[in-house]
């Protein structure tokens, strides 16, 4: 059983907590999510408190919780485009990115999730962390950092291991 588990989920104010079925509805001021609990899974209010007890509450009380932190603050991910050339545009609910190839690559954003952009920056927000961070992947599959230049689409403050290149391996070895 999880650790976690053994903790209460704090319900801030502004958000409402309900068990409805095999779902958990949770309200806030940025939105509604719907989390399914497991039929192992028992839930419960008491007061401002949310508790978990069952075989696989682990999951559950982890989706839980993001759902209520979705619904206060919701969750970010930003991305940064590298590369001489290398731009991505907004049209409507389309993302369209020129990354070196023959033709641009067209990504539409799916319902859940708002994407920004400025400069060379991308900011992908949501209330769904899962979302967020499935756009976010999706985002930086499309082009991913080299190890030589570190062009390409990377997280913000992601470490991109560097190596070096021919000539400088050359030259390094023949002085």
């Amino acid at each position: 059983m999880s650790r976690l588990v053994k903790k209460p989920i704090k319900i801030v104010s502004g958000v409402t907590v309900r068990i409805d079925g095999g779902f958990l509805t949770v309200k806030g001021p940025k939105g509604e999510e719907r989390v399914k609990i497991a039929p192992t899974v028992t839930a419960k209010i008491e007061g401002e408190n949310l508790w978990m007890s069952g075989a696989d509450a682990g999951t559950t009380w982890a989706l839980a919780r993001n759902a209520v932190q979705g619904v206060t603050e919701g969750f970010l991910k930003i991305l940064e485009v590298e590369g001489v050339g290398y731009r991505a545009v907004l049209e409507g609910k389309d993302l369209i990115f020129y990354l070196g190839y023959a033709e641009p690559v067209r990504m539409k954003i799916p319902e859940g999730a708002s994407v920004t952009l400025e400069k060379s920056t991308i900011k992908v927000a949501g209330l769904n962390k899962d979302l967020v961070g499935r756009v976010a992947a999706e985002i930086r599959a499309l082009k991913k950092p080299e190890p030589y230049k570190g062009k390409g689409i990377h997280y913000r403050g992601e470490v991109i291991q560097r190596k070096v290149g021919k000539k400088a391996a050359a030259t390094g070895t023949a002085a």
